[in-house]
């Protein structure tokens, strides 16, 4: 399996559009021979890890959530995923013998989680049992069965229509064979003949070290990114509800413009700001193996997309985006011993580490180092409690702030930070700080929160929409 076929993941908005994903991108128009020669890997459908685990912008609780409170709510969690995998099946299928098929798929799954939580459930009514382990263990189990259910259903729909699908279950494992991720995905894949027969692939995979341990709710394209590198796929192709566009349409409405083409370094840089066009780990694989990424969007099914590539430069210097971070907590240690002496970086990060605060930038002088962090408060407050008490002579504090970002390929356009900083200013937006790293890949513009979507909107315009004639108007100043 090398050099003549795709990967591609669909995203779990764009799966729960079933009808659409059918028509743009499972068969699209395809058939016979043309239909294969592709891998893909699916995720849950929207929404179903929320009612697994948790909901991810809300918190809301779902099964875990409920299992690990111990309040004796998890049971009517479970009853809740089963109705609502049952209600998809429902919608779906047209054939009775196989929604009946996909029925008891669900139904066995879910009766083997019940069991397993109820024997947990028991095991630690005794009071004397820590649970910490297996509590990480169920978070797996449950983030697998959302992905166990997609695929099964896809693949059953697949074959309804005469493709010959087949359903790669990478979920299932036990204690004695949580191999490496890479030797599940070969030993599964090994079996098949891509020239006549599609695998529809489960995005999560049971394998050591945990796949949402390691990677968060992130997990399934690390799977669709080692089976690219793995198979020598000619192209990895993301399907996603929207395309990669110039910034939000929530908030520059359809001045937005789709972007194209951009490289991994781009790619990188919207992960850390939290607008993942892949996980950066996943990315840096394609990236080592050079195998370039489309970003597609399922309901534009004509659209080639973004093609992100590792040797993209723009023709031109320009910036391609402007994204950012709503929410930013600015946390700043000064410590006036701090000039010429070492072990304080490393002391801040050790602690940052701990807590799992996400550093999206960071800047230092002779006595001071701010670092600039996405998270709770309540996970900031532990850091600044535990960086007080491990620097008594510290003087920390924290402030509440949003980042906007430029970002492009080649951003050394002359005078492009001037003309930034004289829009924001016309628009009566205060910049606090600065961000400019010599790579000529992004610029970081500080400013307050209540200020996030208009700064997004002025700098849109100023660096994209028409940045000749923001040039113009500089210099006529």
């Amino acid at each position: 399996m090398t050099g003549d076929h795709s990967v591609e993941k669909i995203g779990g908005t764009s799966m729960a559009a079933t009808s659409t994903v059918f028509d743009n991108v499972l068969i699209g128009g395809r058939s016979g021979e043309d239909l294969y020669q592709r891998i893909f890997v699916v995720s849950a459908y929207a929404g179903m890890t929320d009612l697994l685990l948790e909901h991810k912008k809300t918190g809301d609780s779902g099964v875990y959530a409920q299992f690990v409170r111990n309040e004796g709510g998890w049971c009517d969690a479970v009853a809740r995923v089963r109705q609502a995998m049952c209600e998809r099946n429902a919608g779906m299928f047209v054939r009775r013998e196989s929604l009946e098929e996909a029925d008891r798929f669900v139904h066995r799954r879910i009766e083997t989680l019940e069991t397993c939580l109820t024997d947990l459930d028991r095991l630690r009514a005794h009071g004397r049992f820590d649970l910490k382990d297996q509590l990480a263990t169920v978070r797996e189990m449950l983030a697998g069965l959302g992905e166990a259910h997609s695929a099964h259903s896809t693949a059953l729909l697949l074959r309804d229509r005469g493709v010959d699908a087949v359903f790669v279950d990478l979920t299932l494992w036990s204690e004695d064979d949580r191999v490496s991720l890479d030797q599940r995905i070969r030993e599964a894949l090994a079996p098949l003949d891509l020239t006549r027969q599609l695998p529809i692939v489960t995005g999560y995979a049971g394998c050591e070290g945990g796949m949402v341990r390691r990677y968060a709710r992130g997990y399934s394209e690390m799977t669709f990114s080692r089976i690219a590198v793995l198979t020598g796929a000619r192209q990895a192709i993301i399907h996603k509800e929207f395309h990669l566009s110039s910034a939000d349409p929530k908030l520059v409405g359809k001045r937005a413009r789709k972007i194209g083409r951009t490289n991994y370094d781009v790619a990188d840089q919207l992960a850390n700001l939290g607008m993942e066009a892949i996980h950066p780990r996943a990315g840096r694989g394609l990236r080592q193996a050079k195998i370039p990424l489309c970003v597609r969007n399922t309901f534009d099914r004509e659209d080639e997309g973004t093609l992100i590539c590792g040797d993209y430069v723009s023709d031109q210097p320009k910036v391609e985006i402007v994204a950012g971070v709503r929410e930013l907590h600015a946390l700043q240690f000064f410590e006036q011993d701090m000039v010429g002496e070492k072990g304080y970086d490393s002391g801040i990060l050790e602690v940052l580490t701990h807590h799992r605060a996400w550093i999206v930038s960071k800047s230092s002088n002779a006595n001071t180092i701010t670092h600039y962090l996405t998270g709770n408060s309540a996970a900031l407050a532990s850091v600044v409690t535990d960086l007080e008490d491990a620097f008594p002579g510290a003087a920390i504090s924290t402030q509440p702030l949003a980042m906007v970002a430029a970002i492009g390929s080649d951003i050394s356009e002359p005078g492009l930070v001037p003309r930034a900083l004289q829009a924001l200013e016309k628009a009566g937006i205060v910049m606090l700080a600065i961000q400019h790293q010599v790579r000529n890949v992004d610029v970081q513009f500080i400013i307050e929160r209540e200020d996030f979507d208009q700064a997004v909107q002025v700098l849109h315009a100023a660096l994209i929409e028409n940045p000749a004639s923001s040039l113009d108007r500089c210099a006529a100043a």
